[in-house]
């Protein structure tokens, strides 16, 4: 099985709270994430400002609930069980379900940091009680108070702005921007999910390449291979808290065309539901067969899912 990246699949539901679609006046981020918006419709950012609450209700979750790990994670995880049980006619392990959870609020929380590195060179800093997500909506709320960006942004001036020196500063504020909103949340998910550190940075190492890679790929064929190589840069492979690096690496298709392909740091346990299906990333599938999926698949990469 190739797994796409997360969407919603149930119906959205109904007497939502609703919240703004203007972005705060003077936003660094707008842009990047009006383009997100624009390539991949499963995903809509909405920036909250300064004095307006974070969306809560039906269908909501701010990401400090999830860290927490109580009845909000609960109730979080219970989507995830029921859908498995839906989709594929038996349960998943606890472990299993917790691990598909915290996939899917990663992938697109850290589109919330990539995209805008990538499109605008800014990285906003987003602590997890300045996020809500709206998962059967395909929705997020952000409050932005602080970002990074290098000299000679016109954005250097807004308030909140912290300049750094160069590229690879800015690549180290990506890294430790998703490292302070996600590392709370492992502490939420982790007991859970029956793994150690190094894996659960693993898994988070291969929601930052995945998820950027696979909006590359939406904003076409040029985007994409920028988007690899710079990927390259920000996770070489000794970044720490990050297991492994982006590990991108090049098949050969029967026709001559050139594949992009990756081996994950991480495994998120699909095999344990589907024993004959793997990810097309994951160091089970041979590369023989990823071959003859990525052909079949026209060699759009795959974000686990």
């Amino acid at each position: 099985m190739t797994l796409t990246a997360p969407s919603a699949v149930e119906p959205a539901q109904r007497h939502v709270r609703p919240v703004r679609t203007i972005a705060p006046v003077g936003s660094p981020v707008a842009d990047a994430y009006a383009r997100l918006a624009d390539a991949y419709g499963g995903l809509r950012v909405t920036e909250l400002a300064a004095h307006e609450p974070s969306p809560r209700g039906v269908g909501w979750v701010g990401a400090d609930g999830l860290a927490a790990g109580g009845a909000a994670l609960e109730e979080f995880l219970a989507w995830d069980e029921a859908q498995v049980l839906r989709d594929y006619g038996h349960r998943a392990r606890p472990d299993v379900v917790a691990g598909f959870g915290l996939h899917r609020y990663a992938w697109p929380a850290c589109l919330l940091i990539t995209v805008p590195w990538f499109l605008e060179r800014r990285v906003p800093l987003l602590p997890p009680e300045s996020v809500s997500f709206h998962r059967t909506d395909g929705r997020m709320a952000v409050r932005v108070g602080s970002f990074a960006c290098l000299p000679g942004d016109p954005a250097a001036a807004l308030p909140g702005a912290r300049v750094v020196p160069d590229e690879e500063a800015l690549r180290a504020e990506v890294r430790a921007a998703v490292a302070q909103h996600l590392e709370p949340l492992l502490e939420g998910f982790g007991p859970r999910m029956r793994r150690g550190r190094r894996a659960l940075w693993g898994m988070v190492t291969d929601e930052v390449v995945e998820g950027l890679w696979y909006v590359g790929n939406l904003l076409g064929a040029a985007e994409e291979r920028r988007a690899v190589r710079e990927l390259e840069l920000l996770l070489p492979g000794a970044t720490a808290p990050y297991t492994g690096g982006a590990a991108f690496r090049t098949l050969e298709a029967h026709d001559g065309r050139e594949l992009p392909t990756r081996d994950r740091a991480s495994c998120c346990f699909f095999y344990t539901i589907r024993p004959e299906e793997t990810c097309t990333t994951c160091p089970r599938t041979c590369d023989t067969d990823r071959v003859a999926r990525l052909t079949a698949d026209s060699g759009t990469p795959a974000a686990s899912g």
